[in-house]
């Protein structure tokens, strides 16, 4: 049984109880509407079977048979039929469609219809459609009727446009003048969709751009009219006099107005005056100052205007909407950059919203939070920060841990605030901390030789309570192993200076926590580490190294009494049990302590050791048993005179604190990115560890696309960063010392630059290898057991007792002497090097006339989008290894639409060839999100250019 009319079908629909008797009503209806199409031809029976069969497809089901028969209705000469054919057209066809062709007659034909709503619905289904073939076909119909005298006509028209300069942007020029005849339209709706037409021009076309501009007081005086008319029954909604054309002429006048002095000028007074006389009680007039806010923030406005639209978005904050306030928060994290002192002043209304029952408002006020962090409020934020990381909930704490920390040393007051607020964060988010973080703080601590004592007693006490926080356990046995011994040979003070406590970093110990320990205690905590079930496997081979070095702590601190003993036949070395009064101090509080916990033998602690490492040498991890195998080798008679050398501690990383800030995602406002800046600059020359060096030569190692397999067939790589500039491989380094290389193959032989790491930068620049034996990977405590580069042909004696799977060289890193700036010839031609996704980036080569055989080049980035803005802009730059490459940082690393940014980069190239850069391109759309990262050849440079 068919339905003759559309509501009975819709009925019918409605009775069905299950999806499968809904599925039986539209088979059958949709079988007996194809046969009527092809039996009946009747006009009455075609617009009936188009409407139901419209209504399947708003349903899901498929409906594309009726797409001819829709055509048909509009060729008819009654308006209804017409009006549901175009519905039809605009519902089931797209303009990737052939069939659409067939409807440019039709179109053209009702669009010279003296029926104004027969030219309205042609014009409806060409804005909605239109394809570029149709567009340019009809764009001389859309230009006459633009001029026509009938308002209702005029406006669809210019909606039509827009979708026209979208679609065909070569057209453009045709509308701009007609777009300027609507901008002083009386007629609101006319304005309206003018506006439209304009604002698309503008994004698209400079020339619109400084021909709307002429017209700003003309909108300034439309939009004062709105504000003073009165009450017009037509316009108004909740008091507002026509708040979508206010709110539109607002639009425009914020693209005008950015980046023109003269022309925000004219706007001031009126933005003043929508911003105080707005009703602020309804959604309608929340949305006027919202876009009045912006506005005002977009353009050159004054100060005074500028924090009066701050303090709009403030108020917003304690409204009880919430998408109020999330846009309130939006777009204070926006104005941060500029407006940061005006934020700082709503700093306790942001934090309010951290605890906010929604969480995509905790969301956003977490972002603002990060980027109100300055000097002057660290400690109080910090410290609200870690309240709400306690509570926060599990998606947000991986970005929390690392923003916390990077803001930690960015604007910490001192070293050990610093200290004590990672740690905290490790004590509450230990399983959601990246391990960089984790290698930063190790670095950080061996760097702070005055505060070793307190971090190994305070990570030591914190373990003993929860040993549940990865992170947390992994940073007191790495500290426990190089610094074990201060635990029963120093009583550390936890009061921290600056009255930390107080904000939010302090120890948070009991005074027993804080008095010296015993070793028994401490191998008795590593002994319950390797038993508990969910410990890691990093983790239990961090807990063999330390077990192995804290053997060479106590046979130190025996040695140093000069009360050695014969011990057991079996047992090896021993002490005397009186031996315990020289381990510990001598205040009365440790020596309580100690008589607390009990006598203890250091000769049985070592013993306990050897057994501990005895039982993991037939673990069913590879790892585990290598090394506890090597670490009972290290026992043997024969190492007697270098086990000391072996497991003394590791030579102090060297500290990057740039490293830490790109480690997170933090988002800092402009007056905060000053702070600390002295330190920040500041390179401490030491040495790396195995595992900060494979992680820098990974992301070098994805810029050149090669993998690592091993020493054989590795040239030497040298590496300059904006402070440092590349010293030839191979002028440290000793002959056979097996020196690592961090680049293969590249144009066979590669020297690789990146500029300075900066907050949008989340890398860091390795310095040169040098000599290293194979013991490097025995004492790197946080090795993951990869064996990436075999040991040299000459080695030390060692290297035959540690090289059963191999071993990792212990990268030793300096920097070189800055290149200065040089000054150079003329700038010549520019040659473009790359040009996708919006970004265009050209280099223009000169030479150096203050040195010899080096070429200064420069680099220029532009956003070639008209409404995108990219973010996180890096260059990383490979030249061969006969070549010598510095890089400046670039001057900025945002850029919005149409915004130029410059890099310089210095090639000494001594042997005179052709300047080859490899370029590794990385940068993200603000909009979409989407990062792109690309790699790109350039040989474009004359082969005579040095």
């Amino acid at each position: 049984m068919s339905f003759f009319r559309l509501r009975d079908l819709i009925r019918a629909v409605r009775c069905c109880k299950t999806a499968a008797d809904e599925r039986s009503v539209i088979q059958r209806e949709s079988a007996y509407i194809r046969t009527s199409f092809k039996e009946d031809d009747s006009m009455d029976v075609r617009y009936t079977n188009v409407g139901k069969m419209l209504y399947i497809h708003l349903l899901g089901y498929p409906a594309h048979f009726g797409q001819l028969e829709c055509l048909k209705l509009v060729a008819s000469s009654r308006y209804s039929d017409k009006r549901l054919g175009y519905l039809g057209i605009m519902l089931l066809l797209d303009e990737n469609q052939q069939i659409l062709t067939l409807v440019t007659n039709s179109l053209k034909n009702d669009m010279n219809s003296a029926n104004m709503y027969v030219v309205g619905l042609a014009l409806c289904t060409l804005g909605n459609i239109a394809s570029v073939e149709v567009a340019t076909d009809l764009v001389d119909e859309v230009e006459r009727l633009m001029e026509s005298p009938n308002t209702y006509i005029r406006k669809k028209a210019a909606l039509c446009a827009l979708r026209i300069v979208r679609k065909v942007p070569d057209l453009r020029d045709s509308f701009v003048e007609k777009a300027k005849q609507h901008l002083v339209d009386k007629n609101p709706g006319v304005l309206l969709s003018g506006i439209a037409l304009a604002s698309e021009l503008c994004l698209t076309c400079d020339e619109a751009m400084a021909e709307y501009r002429m017209l700003v007081p003309k909108l300034v005086k439309q939009l004062k009219g709105l504000l003073t008319a009165g009450y017009s029954p037509e316009y108004d909604v909740s008091g507002v006099s026509n708040p979508f054309l206010q709110v539109s002429i607002l639009r425009l006048l914020r693209i005008l107005g950015q980046d023109d002095p003269s022309t925000s000028e004219v706007m001031n007074d009126i933005l003043t005056q929508v911003a105080t006389n707005t009703d602020s009680s309804k959604n309608v007039g929340m949305s006027i100052l919202y876009e009045t806010a912006v506005t005002v923030l977009d353009i050159q406005s004054d100060s005074s205007l500028r924090v009066l639209a701050i303090n709009i978005l403030g108020k917003f904050l304690a409204n009880r909407d919430n998408n109020i306030r999330y846009v309130a928060l939006a777009t204070l994290t926006r104005a941060i950059a500029t407006e940061g002192t005006a934020v700082q002043r709503h700093r306790n209304t942001i934090l309010e919203c951290l605890h906010d029952v929604d969480i995509s408002i905790r969301r956003r006020a977490l972002h603002l939070a990060f980027a109100l962090i300055q000097p002057a409020n660290v400690r109080i934020m910090v410290r609200e920060l870690l309240s709400f990381l306690e509570v926060a909930d599990s998606e947000f704490k991986p970005g929390m841990t690392s923003n916390i920390c990077a803001a930690a040393e960015r604007f910490a007051p001192n070293r050990r605030w610093q200290i004590d607020t990672v740690i905290r964060v490790f004590q509450l988010a230990g399983n959601y901390v990246k391990e960089e973080n984790l290698y930063n703080f190790l670095a950080l601590v061996a760097n702070q030789a005055e505060l070793h004592a307190m971090v190994v007693h305070k990570l030591f006490a914190l373990v003993q309570k929860d040993q549940t926080q990865l992170v947390l356990v992994q940073a007191a046995v790495w500290t426990i192993g190089e610094f074990g011994d201060l635990l029963w040979t120093s009583v550390p003070s936890f009061a921290s200076p600056g009255n930390d406590e107080a904000n939010g970093a302090g120890s948070g110990l009991s005074e027993e926590a804080q008095q010296p320990t015993t070793p028994d205690a401490v191998v008795d905590l590593l002994a319950n580490l390797l038993r508990l079930p969910y410990t890691s496997a990093v983790t239990r081979e961090m807990t063999l190294t330390a077990l192995v070095k804290l053997s060479d702590r106590l046979q130190s601190a025996q040695g140093s009494t000069g009360k050695k003993t014969s011990g057991n036949s079996g047992s090896g070395t021993a002490l005397d049990l009186d031996i315990l009064d020289s381990l510990s101090t001598t205040s009365s509080a440790g020596a309580t302590a100690d008589k607390r916990q009990g006598p203890t033998s250091s000769g049985d602690c070592l013993q306990r050791i050897r057994s501990i490492l005895g039982e993991y040498t037939d673990n069913v991890t590879v790892e585990l048993q290598q090394r506890a195998v090597e670490y009972s080798s290290l026992f043997k008679p024969q190492f007697d005179g270098s086990r000391a050398a072996i497991l003394e501690r590791m030579p102090v990383p060297e500290y990057h604190p740039e490293a830490t800030v790109a480690s997170g995602d933090l988002l800092l406002g402009e007056a905060g990115t000053a702070g600390r800046s002295g330190q920040a600059g500041v390179a401490m020359k030491s040495q790396r560890s195995k595992a900060a060096v494979q992680s820098d030569a990974d992301l070098l190692m994805d810029l050149v696309e090669v993998g690592s397999s091993g020493a054989e067939g590795l040239g030497s790589a040298s590496m300059a960063g904006p402070s440092s500039s590349a010293q030839p491989s191979g002028s440290g380094a000793p002959a056979g010392s097996g020196t690592v290389d961090l680049l293969a193959d590249l144009f066979g032989d590669t020297s690789v630059s990146s500029p300075s790491v900066t907050p949008a930068q989340n890398l860091t620049s390795p310095q040169p290898a040098q000599s290293t034996t194979a013991a490097g990977d025995l004492l790197g405590l946080l090795g993951s057991g990869e064996r990436d580069v075999q040991p040299s042909s000459t080695s030390s004696p060692l290297g035959d007792l540690l090289g059963g799977g191999g071993s990792g060289g212990n990268v030793i890193g300096s920097l070189s002497p800055s290149l200065g700036a040089s000054s150079t010839t003329d700038l010549e031609t520019a040659y473009e090097a790359y040009n996708k996704q919006g970004l265009r980036i050209t280099l223009t080569p000169s030479k150096d006339t203050q040195k010899a055989q080096t070429v200064r080049i420069q680099v220029a980035f532009t956003n070639q989008t008209s409404d995108v803005t990219l973010n996180d802009l890096l260059l990383l730059v490979a030249v061969p290894k006969s070549q010598v490459l510095h890089m400046d940082p670039p001057s900025a690393t945002r850029l919005s639409p149409g915004e130029t940014a410059s890099q310089f980069i210095s090639v000494h190239n001594p042997t005179q060839a052709q300047v080859r850069l490899r370029l590794k391109v990385v940068f993200s759309n603000e909009e979409t999100g989407v990062r792109v990262d690309d790699i790109v050849q350039f040989s474009g440079f004359p082969k005579t250019m040095v």
